[in-house]
């Protein structure tokens, strides 16, 4: 284990294995843990760096103060990560936010990234999700069905005021960004200049499909790779699927 500083971010990694670098990421209030599978498999014949999101997991600060600038904020951090460990170009590997910061990341600076591979991300936010934000933003106090398991892990793992706290800021960050154009990765997607897949699960109702699919057609060459029976935590659902899906990316690039 090990920690990187940056201002007053304080970001929990680990290394593993050697070989091209990795860098892995989960989502909001996820941790490293939960891709611990994925990690495994990556570490046999990869430098693998899977790291917490600031707020998230075992990474500081916590509860978090998101603005609407978070998003870049976290790809120059991962950046300066990387650059600081002397990787060189990484494959960019990450789960929802993970993935979105990786895209960003890839657009900020292009020469910082080998190949991008997400599920649950989509380069931007639009109007219609509007409605799932309100239900995301009461979720500790007042789940709806579909994020009940969701909302018991959040109180388990950060206890019920952190995780009120961290979920309300969240979600105000992502409103601003609504409210702002909805740009996460797409003003910079033609800068992205390496091989990007994005997984889409058929009912991720976070990142549907045909939003993923309209984001990809804006960056050059990336490919779309939709899964049925899926949803959002595609790690959970088909992990051995995922396990084999990547490697078989990483060895083609």
């Amino acid at each position: 284990m090990a920690w990187f500083e940056r201002g007053t971010t304080r970001i929990y990694y680990e290394e593993h294995g050697s070989g091209h670098p990795v860098l892995l990421m989960p989502g909001f209030a996820g941790s490293i843990e939960e891709l611990s599978l994925l990690t495994q498999a990556l570490a046999s014949n990869h430098r693998v760096v899977a790291a917490d999101l600031p707020g998230s997991g075992r990474s500081a600060p916590q509860p978090r103060a998101y603005t609407p600038t978070f998003y870049e904020d976290d790809a120059q951090t991962f950046i300066e990560l990387l650059t600081d460990l002397g990787t060189g170009p990484a494959h960019l590997i990450g789960y929802s936010d993970g993935g979105e910061i990786s895209l960003v990341m890839a657009g900020l600076k292009p020469g910082i990234a080998r190949s991008v591979l997400t599920w649950g991300a989509m380069g931007f936010l639009e109007t219609s999700q509007l409605p799932l934000l309100e239900a995301f933003e009461s979720v500790v106090d007042n789940p709806i069905e579909p994020l009940r398991d969701f909302s018991d892990y959040l109180k388990s793992t950060y206890g019920q005021s952190n995780a009120r706290t961290m979920t309300q800021n969240f979600a105000n960050a992502t409103r601003a960004i609504i409210q702002g154009g909805g740009d996460i990765a797409r003003s910079r997607a033609t800068d992205i200049a390496c091989p990007v897949l994005l997984i889409a699960g058929e009912d991720d109702f976070f990142a549907p499909p045909a939003l993923v699919s309209q984001f990809a057609s804006a960056v050059r060459g990336a490919e779309v790779l939709p899964l049925e029976g899926a949803g959002h935590d595609v790690h959970a659902s088909h992990p051995e699927w995922l396990a084999r899906t990547v490697l078989s990316w990483l060895a083609r690039h």
